[in-house]
């Protein structure tokens, strides 16, 4: 009777899992001892939640790693330019330098720069001299990487080691290589152009007027710039699957189709990066400026670094000089935002496209 009551009541109560459980085994005495395959019980106790752990405390190991860079940044960078702020609202010139005299002028410094017509010819000089050589810098050092892609083991690896070298040499001594080449009566261009017939160039000056002074400049700037853009773009090349390119050949894409829908989208935030330090680069050039004719002939080829400086130390005008430094670090920082500012505006209208 006992074990009657006992199937009933095990007959009588639903099955929890997801289909009819095994059958009960009965042990001596009509007692269950469980089933074949083990059944979830009808009721769990209720869990309860998982209490956070305590964070645990900083540890100080990352800050004490920082801590050289940052002392030696403060001191070697963070430091003269508070001086130079300094100096940028004092009236400081040769005689006041040699008495130890302070005369603050407060803002007349920042005042007279912006109320000179030279500064504002000389900025919109420099925006245009930047932004000419970023254009060239860039088409030719994508040209350049694209060539090392197709190239065999053996042309890409002597073309890599002329770049590789090109881009060691230092600006000074690229710099009184590009003074030979470009000399009036010994340099080897007057002479090959003499020698293709181009006999007016025989003894031409090419730091004689502003477009030819700023046209070797301009060589000799994209000529040390192109191994950095050329070689990166190469590298990033080899990122791209090989699959995208078969697919878009077999769609009968050709060769500028397959450069804008598989390389240039893939590669977008390299150019990105590239353009924009280059532009600071190119922007803050001086050693080549300065070296091959120092701003002229007649101030004509002054850039902003090249105006400070002039001002500054050449004219002994140092608070002056300080002033014009602190500007071109706002207009490069005002240039670079409008540029970064472009590039974000066009990732967003892309990302609503899609």
């Amino acid at each position: 009777m006992a074990a009657q009551l006992d199937d009933a009541a095990g007959s009588a109560v639903p099955p929890t899992g997801g289909g009819s459980a095994p059958p009960a085994r009965r042990g001596p005495g009509g007692r269950r001892t469980g089933t074949g395959t083990p059944r979830p019980s009808a009721r769990r106790a209720p869990r309860s939640p998982a209490r956070p752990s305590p964070r645990s405390p900083a540890r100080p190991a990352p800050y004490l790693l920082l801590l050289p860079a940052l002392l030696a940044t403060a001191v070697f960078l963070g430091w003269p330019m508070v001086r130079n702020l300094l100096l940028s609202f004092q009236n400081l010139n040769m005689k006041e330098l040699i008495q130890h005299l302070t005369d603050w002028r407060g803002t007349g410094n920042y005042q007279e720069i912006l109320g000179s017509e030279q500064f504002w010819r000389v900025t919109l000089r420099t925006l245009v001299f930047t932004a000419v050589n970023v254009v060239l810098i860039m088409v030719l050092g994508v040209l350049i990487g694209l060539l090392l892609a197709r190239l065999g083991k053996k042309m890409r690896l002597t073309l890599s080691l002329a770049l590789v070298l090109a881009w060691a040499m230092p600006v000074i001594a690229a710099t009184t290589v590009f003074q030979w080449l470009f000399d009036s009566r010994y340099g080897v261009v007057n002479w090959l152009l003499d020698k293709a017939g181009w006999h007016a160039m025989a003894h031409y000056d090419w730091v004689g007027t502003q477009l030819s002074t700023f046209s070797v400049i301009t060589v000799l700037i994209v000529w040390q710039s192109l191994p950095f853009v050329a070689l990166n773009l190469y590298a990033a090349t080899t990122t791209i699957p090989r699959e995208l390119y078969e697919a878009a050949r077999m769609d009968g894409a050709g060769t500028w189709q397959v450069f804008t829908s598989v390389t240039f989208p893939f590669l977008r935030p390299f150019f990105l990066a590239t353009t924009f330090l280059e532009i600071i680069w190119v922007f803050k050039a001086f050693p080549q400026i300065f070296a091959i004719n120092e701003g002229g002939p007649d101030r004509l080829t002054e850039t902003l670094p090249i105006y400070a400086f002039t001002e500054g130390v050449g004219n002994l005008h140092f608070g002056m000089g300080a002033a014009i430094s602190l500007l071109t670090i706002v207009v490069l920082l005002a240039v670079t935002a409008h540029y970064l500012r472009l590039t974000l505006r066009q990732e967003r209208h892309e990302e609503n496209a899609l």
